[in-house]
């Protein structure tokens, strides 16, 4: 079975609508996973129409049987905006949303109905707005995830790059470099180096 992706669309006032589209456009996304969007269908309809790469949008309820066409986008559709809603704003109802969709994408985790996370780009000010004060993605999958440990890994390739500290000013980020995290850093990244160890075996 390949494993199912949900992509929550992030702010739905920014590129994270078109982003997912586009991603999608790329049969080779389906020929290893089965992708579904965790957002708003009329949201995802509008952003198609905007990139114009021929898919179609259709809601899904039942993930079971979602992500298998190529052309057509699974939304689980959170129905939490309106048609409407402005493009390149500060929205608070963006921000609530984007929330969310990280949020209904965690307990999917959580229960086993999907394998993974995608996310699209949060607006840090939006998210706010919206009630949620966070940095960003990597702190609200910490506490959604129920861990006071974490960091943000990016990799590309063989490369991997762990952060010592994330979404913060030069200034605190100077403050924040101590030997203790700095440690703790390390220790994490082997933690992850030997889970991508044991997968690929």
């Amino acid at each position: 079975m390949k494993p199912i992706l949900g992509i929550t669309i992030g702010d739905a006032t920014g590129v994270g609508p078109e982003i997912t589209i586009m991603s999608l456009g790329d049969k080779e996304i389906y020929n290893i996973s089965r992708p579904v969007v965790i957002g708003d269908l009329k949201i995802m309809q509008r952003a198609a129409g905007i990139v114009n790469n021929g898919l179609i949008c259709r809601a899904v309820t039942d993930l079971a049987d979602a992500g298998n066409t190529f052309g057509v986008v699974d939304v689980l559709d959170m129905n939490n905006l309106p048609e409407d809603l402005p493009f390149a704003t500060v929205d608070g109802r963006a921000g609530k949303a984007a929330y969310e969709y990280v949020e209904k994408a965690v307990l999917l985790a959580q229960q086993g109905q999907i394998d993974a996370i995608v996310t699209a780009p949060l607006h840090k000010e939006a998210l706010n707005l919206g009630g949620y004060h966070f940095p960003g993605h990597t702190e609200i999958l910490a506490q959604l995830g129920g861990t006071k440990d974490y960091a943000m890994m990016l990799t590309g390739g063989g490369l991997r790059v762990i952060h010592v500290t994330t979404h913060v000013s030069m200034r605190q980020a100077c403050d924040l470099v101590k030997k203790q995290r700095v440690l703790r850093v390390i220790e994490l990244a082997d933690f992850f180096r030997s889970l991508l160890c044991e997968q690929r075996n």
